[in-house]
């Protein structure tokens, strides 16, 4: 289908379809996602970050290959910061829902804290290379294949952190600790089946996201504003709703761990849609097309997960309206930043 074709009224029809099927495979994929970390044993903040955060950001990741393909780095690059900065915003978004403590003191854990330390590394990574002397073999930035390293070594370190533990947060009786639980199959399903329905739901979340950041697209490219407030501010929400979407039912189901882990390992993943745009991006490094607007949203990303982190460290029981310090900073901070770019 070929969605700049049909009138703004069956395009609208269409972005609230797509946004209404992401909300109902949403919910269904964080509840298998919650009992497959159960069930093999990886944990709530391995799995989320891994499986669930990646297949939560396919409508992203295929946004943001597709402008670089086209040759829009600039949306290519807002879309996948962007993305980011909606996706931390969201899991304030879900403190909020959460009454019974803050969610950062709840769901504190060794692995979503070095997931967070892992994000702040790989965006410094991404603005060193963007403000480096750009060099290019290919057309290909070698630092593209410094992040994916980095980034598998990173997994790979808290995978091992979790297994060999040497540092874990104070237990208090808000805490919910990520233990699996036994009669996680009770329902009969094993685990060979609830693969093949987590896959099947990914896919479902993923086409859905992907016409939502489409339909959106063209809704918003016909108000005549730029790529970068077009990508921060529409496609990366829009794209970003399978985040908010399974994040607010992981925490609803009382999986605190998973909906955390979901969005910061989520955000870890999604730094990754700038190197995989560069390899798609032919006209040179996409690194050399950042520009001010893409350098302020690199600085914002990364200065919300550090927020996010520090919440989880300080691990604060309860803030303001029953919600944590960095809750209502992360929220105050990315509005503001929302309406500077929308004005720049």
């Amino acid at each position: 289908m070929n969605l700049t074709t049909l009138p703004l009224e069956m395009v609208l029809v269409v972005f609230l379809a797509a946004a209404v099927t992401i909300a109902v495979a949403g919910t269904r994929i964080a509840r298998v996602a919650d009992r497959l970390a159960d069930a093999t044993g990886w944990g709530e903040a391995i799995f989320g970050a891994v499986f669930l955060g990646l297949g939560t950001s396919l409508p992203g990741i295929v946004t943001s290959i597709t402008a670089a393909a086209d040759g829009h780095a600039e949306l290519s690059i807002s879309n996948a910061l962007g993305g980011i900065a909606a996706q931390t915003a969201f899991l304030a978004i879900a403190d909020i829902f959460y009454r019974k403590a803050n969610l950062e003191h709840a769901a504190a854990s060794l692995p979503n804290m070095m997931q967070g330390a892992l994000l702040i590394v790989l965006l410094m990574g991404v603005g060193l290379f963007a403000t480096a002397p750009q060099t290019s073999l290919f057309a290909i930035h070698p630092g593209s294949i410094v992040l994916f390293l980095a980034y598998f070594f990173g997994v790979r370190m808290i995978g091992t952190a979790r297994r060999k533990v040497t540092w874990r947060a104070s237990p208090t009786p808000e805490t919910v600790p990520d233990v699996p639980d036994p009669g996680a199959n009770r329902a009969g399903r094993s685990t060979a089946r609830l693969w093949l329905r987590f896959c099947w739901l990914g896919l479902v979340v993923a086409l859905g996201g992907y016409l939502v950041a489409r339909s959106g697209l063209i809704l918003s490219a016909r108000t005549g504003l730029s790529e970068t407030v077009v990508g921060a501010l529409f496609t990366a929400v829009a794209t970003s709703l399978p985040e908010l979407v399974t994040c607010l039912a992981a925490v609803r189901a009382g999986a605190l761990t998973l909906a955390v882990g979901n969005i910061i390992g989520g955000n870890t993943f999604d730094v990754l849609f700038v190197a995989t745009s560069d390899l798609a991006y032919r006209q040179g490094s996409i690194y050399g097309a950042f520009t001010d607007r893409q350098l302020f949203l690199l600085a914002l990303t990364a200065t919300l997960t550090g927020i996010l982190l520090l919440g989880l460290l300080r691990r604060e029981k309860r803030g303001i309206a029953n919600i944590g310090f960095e809750s209502f900073l992360v929220l105050a901070l990315y509005l503001a930043s929302l309406v500077l770019l929308a004005s720049w």
